[in-house]
């Protein structure tokens, strides 16, 4: 392909991202858009009239001896101009622009996040796509911002040159000269500058990350009780802060030479010293020695010269500026235009009731790099089967359950719900049909009838004050032993959580935490539930009460659990235990004491405490 093809592609991709931003903003504010035009329009047309046309009128009436009086008209028509101008523009700052802005970024934010719900898990694995990620996010009021911006400038400047670029060519046109070599200057100079300023933040981006999470870690609650217990992190965090900031000025420091030099052509070179030494020395001649302009024409030229410079240097920086946003932009349709790899290949309805749930010859890997995480697992559960999964960290549980639920995809074998393979079923209705709570569950900052069935339609049902939806939830709260809270909170269900957005909001005990997510999973009208350490939190008594609250709640669904305290799992119908992403034991909890293997001697490491337990608990 020659250079002069790619350059034109370049260039329509550039356009293309730019126009992405703007077609957004035209179809969410049309009436926005057009006013922010308006008001660059009339704005350079009302510049020209007093700075320009009027500064010569003014000045040639002096000059020439016209009446006094001419003057002090155009000086009234331009005083009027301007108080209407006023109105126009505090109609559009105070009424027009902040409506409409706010819609732009609210719509463009919508697409975001209805993308974020369709990213497979594997996107956050990957570094880089979760760099490109976090940019598209924080970069997108900031594009919007920047569209506009050059769209003002664009419609100021193009005003602008119109009207000065004729006034000049009208009085002297080799002025024009002057203006369009540093126009060219400018130009080329500019885009290398640029370009040298996106390389220096995309550098920059994976510091400034790690810079912003130690940064998070200091003032957010969570990190609170940690910091003051362990303070020697906070050697270490200072550490780390320390290295990340010189890596940054490192990163700085290697692009500074190149920036101030070109920030000194750019900003004297080709501006000031051929508008102020160059030409002013050309203008002089021609009025004084030559006679061709008037004095009067002199100053005016000079400053319409530096201004239809201005105007001209809009353009020079308009394609730079639209190449450095549509770097960003281009990150945002990168994000936008992932296709998600986890989909549904025939969307065939999900079954209501429990069903047999078979997986074969299961294996995956995160990565090639890391090698299996399971190998060749086979595994049959039945319908209303209590089933719990056992072993050390890192034998693959966790990431069995998430294959099982379809957050990813196994790189061979299949998983075959009720006959069917599950990549078949409707991917969100699969998804729906399964109760779950993972051990690093998230409590919104919401009232505790939101946390529980997060279902935003139910607000506009008046908040599930009536009906079996309230029982169900009601029943939830029960199961999980929250209802022993919820009755010494004043305002029950529609209690906040958290401190965050209100000062009457509580914060709960990771326990209490726990119990309301457990309820959350079985709240759910689901046949299927999985519990990821759904104990991991409470005491034993509440363990006890848990295990056997769910052998009665759940008993007509399938319930399959990972748990490293294995007096939750005695009493399941069966125990699964892997290591290093293998079955090697399977069967109820006395057939795998009496089998005397690994099961059983971690039974043995724990059992002291469990009899206790068990002789309090009962």
């Amino acid at each position: 392909m020659s250079d002069k093809k790619k350059k034109s592609l370049k260039a329509k991709k550039v356009w293309a991202n730019n126009w992405f931003i703007l077609k957004i903003s035209f179809q969410t504010a049309p009436g926005f858009m057009f006013f922010m035009i308006f008001e660059q329009v009339k704005q350079a047309g009302l510049v020209f009239l007093e700075h320009t046309y009027g500064i010569h009128f003014v000045l040639e009436a002096a000059e020439y001896g016209k009446p006094f009086s001419l003057v002090i008209k155009f000086l009234a028509i331009v005083l009027a101009f301007w108080g209407i101008s006023f109105i126009f523009s505090g109609i559009y700052d105070n009424y027009v622009s902040q409506k409409g802005l706010l819609k732009i970024q609210k719509r463009l934010k919508e697409t975001i996040y209805e993308k974020v719900k369709d990213l497979d898990l594997e996107c956050y694995d990957n570094p880089e796509y979760y760099n490109n990620f976090v940019l598209a996010i924080s970069e997108s009021e900031q594009s919007i911002n920047r569209a506009h911006r050059i769209l003002e400038s664009t419609a100021f400047g193009f005003t602008s040159l119109i009207t000065r670029g004729i006034f000049v060519l009208s009085i002297d046109s080799v002025s024009f000269i002057f203006v369009i070599a540093s126009f060219i200057l400018t130009f080329f100079f500019t885009r290398y500058l640029n370009k040298i300023n996106y390389n220096n933040r995309i550098e920059k981006n994976p510091f400034e990350r790690k810079r912003a999470y130690i940064h998070r870690v200091f003032y957010l609650n969570e990190y609170a009780k940690e910091l003051r217990l362990n303070p020697e992190i906070l050697t270490r965090l200072d550490e780390e802060f320390y290295e990340t900031n010189n890596e940054i000025q490192k990163i700085e420091k290697r692009y500074a030479p190149k920036r101030t030099w070109l920030q000194f052509v750019v900003q004297y070179i080709t501006n000031d010293f051929i508008s102020d030494v160059i030409y002013i020395t050309y203008l002089v001649y021609r009025a004084a020695v030559v006679h061709a302009i008037s004095y009067s024409s002199v100053v005016v030229l000079w400053n319409s010269q530096g201004q239809l410079k201005s105007s001209l240097r809009t353009f020079a920086q308009l394609l730079p500026q639209l190449s450095e946003n549509s770097l960003y932009i281009e990150k945002i349709q990168d994000f936008l235009r992932y296709e998600r790899k986890v989909v549904s290949l025939k969307n065939l309805p999900v079954p209501k009731e429990p069903k047999v749930l078979e997986i074969k010859n299961l294996s995956f890997a995160y990565s090639k790099d890391d090698g299996y995480i399971l190998n060749n697992i086979s595994l049959t559960i039945h319908p209303n089967e209590k089933v719990a999964l056992v072993g050390y960290n890192g034998a693959g549980k966790t990431t069995l359950i998430k294959l099982i639920m379809r957050l990813y995809d196994p790189d061979e074998g299949e998983i075959l719900y009720d006959g069917i393979n599950i990549i078949d079923y409707n991917l969100n209705q699969y998804r729906e049909a399964i109760g779950a709570i993972f051990q690093d569950f998230k409590i919104f900052a919401a009232t505790i009838e939101e946390n529980v069935y997060l279902d935003e339609n139910k607000k506009y049902k008046s908040n599930i004050e009536e009906g079996n939806d309230k029982q169900r939830l009601l029943d939830a709260l029960k199961f999980s032993g929250f209802n022993t809270i919820l009755d010494k909170l004043p305002k029950g269900l529609k209690t906040e959580l958290t401190t965050e957005f209100e000062e009457d909001g509580i914060d709960l005990s990771g326990g209490e935490n726990q119990k309301l997510a457990i309820a959350r999973a079985f709240y759910k009208d689901a046949g299927m539930v999985i519990l990821d350490e759904p104990s991991s939190a409470l005491d034993p008594i509440a363990e006890y009460q848990l295990n056997e609250a769910m052998l009665k709640t759940a008993a007509h669904k399938t319930v399959i659990f990972i748990s490293h305290r294995l007096s939750t799992t005695r009493n399941a119908d069966r125990i699964i235990m892997l290591e290093n992403g293998r079955i090697i034991e399977e069967g109820n909890h006395e057939d795998l004491l009496k089998m005397d293997n690994k099961y059983a001697q971690m039974w043995r490491a724990q059992a002291g405490k469990y009899d206790a337990q068990l002789t309090i608990c009962q």
